[in-house]
């Protein structure tokens, strides 16, 4: 009897969902939209000059628990200036048949410069094409912006580039956009939230200007 009885719950669970609206995702025609903070492909962001905030430290390398991030880190020259630090990272790869996306990486990052977007389609037919390259993770060049090398435009040292970094990211929304590797989402907007030294840089374009007229 007991038997019997459990076989009907069982038909009765079934036929309950018969009733229900079907929840299907017409992916990839529909695709879902991920979690604001959602942590997805990586992107190695920019100063509002153009110049790498990647100081080429390996930290995040060493953070990063599956071994899956590689930096080798090369010195800048006046004449060759990628970051403005002492040091730029020359080869930067993520590997993403290890990462696990834990964002480790992003917590060990002393200057802001790695961030994760909201980009999840990292499917690829060829293992090699999971291994990414700087120029892939490097987020593009917004208005304003100039591509390195070039000498520092928004101050003479450092410190005029990172005061300020910790209330004002800087994030270059848009990277996931690439013609490197381009996708579907866009970082969200925050009001408010500015680059550092945007203002000055501002202030210097403006008297540029001026002094051509």
């Amino acid at each position: 009897m007991g038997a019997i009885t459990g076989t009907f719950k069982g038909f009765g669970v079934t036929f309950s969902h018969m009733f229900k609206k079907v929840v299907t995702t017409d992916y990839p025609f529909k695709p879902p939209v991920s979690a604001p903070r959602y942590h997805g492909r990586h992107i190695l962001n920019r100063h509002p000059d153009g110049l790498e905030k990647c100081i080429g430290c390996e930290l995040c390398a060493w953070a990063c628990p599956a071994d899956a991030i590689y930096v080798e880190g090369g010195d800048n020259t006046d004449e060759q200036r990628f970051s403005p630090g002492e040091r730029y990272a020359s080869v930067y790869q993520i590997n993403y048949a290890r990462c696990i996306f834990c964002g480790l990486c992003i917590e060990a990052c002393p200057t802001r410069s790695l961030t994760m977007s909201n980009e999840y389609e990292l499917a690829r037919d060829n293992r090699q094409d999971l291994i990414f390259t700087k120029e892939q993770l490097l987020a593009p060049l917004l208005p304003g912006m100039e591509q390195p090398p070039h000498p520092m435009r928004l101050g003479d040292s450092e410190k005029d580039y990172y005061v300020g970094a910790l209330t004002n990211p800087g994030t270059s929304a848009g990277a996931e956009h690439s013609a490197n590797n381009p996708g579907r989402y866009q970082l969200e907007e925050h009001p408010g939230v500015t680059f550092p030294g945007a203002e000055q840089h501002a202030q210097r374009a403006e008297a540029g200007k001026g002094a051509g007229a």
